[in-house]
């Protein structure tokens, strides 16, 4: 199938950082635990030093005292480094099992397969999916949910400014927070959208490609679809990747006959040299 040939072409040409997680016996959620048990102790034995019943008491146990408060910062910053890469590690498992399940899909589709019979995507490193409250913020309560779209409102719109004023790398910085902190919004794929096209202004075509990949996978039937693939193949042929670039282009026309976009993806076939 064609979406499929040029996922796979986007993800040749972007290098795709991995992350190497040791294998242990323990889980970070079993060194976190320890951790707490431990700070625990040590608050114990901080009071029991620290209590005194006289002002003329011995305070030689005062470097004692300084050495535990020393343990007791170390063992806090260990605390929140842990729960940071627990963070990370969760939100790679998630993107990446998505990642994977969305090729998966591609692939069966594109080898004319049965998608019905596509089973549970396997997640990625082993294990159960990650379901912590940080990786979907979706998830809080809906009380400030007026207040959230306000916000998303604003962000968007001085995203949008940056854009309008020429201002390319504040404006993909700005698009690609935005990304972050409102996934799966009404706004997202117009986000990426626009984030391909400030990449674009300053040059960096290959992400900008991938921009536009996320948005037209993010929203592939909605009115933004159409430019969003147009866009990709126009950013394909800026990378030298003429082949994937005529594929995506002749997707235009086929996905949405009548639509804008498809006068100019013609032109660029044309361009091109297009079969």
């Amino acid at each position: 199938m064609r979406v499929s040939a040029l996922v796979a072409m986007v993800w040749c040409s972007i290098v795709v950082p991995h992350v190497a997680v040791a294998q242990n016996d323990q889980t970070l959620a079993d060194i976190r635990q320890e951790l707490n048990v431990l700070y625990v102790d040590v608050q114990r034995l901080k009071r029991e030093l620290s209590t005194s019943a006289a002002p003329n008491l011995d305070t030689s146990g005062g470097s004692t005292l300084d050495r535990i408060n020393a343990i007791e910062a170390e063992l806090q910053r260990l605390t929140a480094k842990t729960e940071q890469l627990e963070f990370r590690v969760d939100r790679v498992v998630s993107d990446g099992t998505n990642r994977i399940g969305d090729l998966e899909f591609r692939l069966v589709e594109l080898e004319g397969g049965d998608i019905s019979t596509l089973g549970e995507t396997t997640t990625l490193g082993g294990g159960e999916l990650p379901q912590s409250s940080a990786t979907l913020p979706a998830a809080k309560p809906a009380a400030p949910a007026t207040e959230l779209a306000m916000s998303e409102q604003a962000d968007f719109d001085k995203a949008s400014e940056a854009l309008a004023a020429g201002q390319y790398q504040a404006a993909a910085d700005q698009f690609a927070t935005f990304s972050q902190t409102y996934p799966g919004g009404p706004l997202a794929a117009e986000a990426a959208l626009n984030r391909g096209k400030a990449l674009e202004g300053t040059g960096n075509i290959r992400d900008a490609a991938r921009a536009y990949l996320d948005s037209f996978s993010g929203d592939p039937t909605g009115p933004l679809a159409p430019e969003s693939l147009l866009k990709l193949g126009t950013s394909l042929a800026g990378l030298n990747q003429t082949s994937e670039a005529c594929v995506t282009l002749s997707e235009v026309a086929v996905r949405f006959p009548g639509a804008p976009a498809v006068t100019e993806a013609e032109a660029q076939k044309r361009n091109l040299g297009c079969p």
